[in-house]
């Protein structure tokens, strides 16, 4: 019983910290960039996107499509970037445990 309370114990401990974990998340801004910085992305720690900031060289209304897949590719790699940064996050959490959990992003 006494083990069984021990571990219980223990599960509320790491809830709370994953709870940190996410709050600190959100408060992260990860930035992905594309065309050698002619867009770029903000996410927080979450995968979220917050804002998307294009050079006026990027915008050439001849070539929209170039233009959107620069962002597609920006968005893409900040929330790469988020994914790592959540990842290293929980895997401090679990103490290296190489946890089968993947974030939704």
């Amino acid at each position: 019983m006494r083990d069984i309370m021990k571990l219980l114990q223990q599960a509320q401990e790491m809830q709370g910290e994953y709870q940190k974990i996410q709050e600190e998340l959100q408060q992260m801004t990860l930035t992905g960039t594309a065309g050698g910085g002619m867009v770029t992305a903000d996410v927080n720690g979450q995968g979220i996107l917050k804002r998307v900031k294009l050079d006026p060289a990027a915008v050439n209304p001849a070539d929209v499509e170039m233009l959107e897949d620069l962002i597609t590719v920006a968005v893409a790699d900040a929330q790469r970037k988020a994914q790592e940064q959540a990842q290293a996050q929980v895997s401090k959490l679990a103490g290296g445990m190489n946890l089968p959990f993947k974030l939704p992003f």
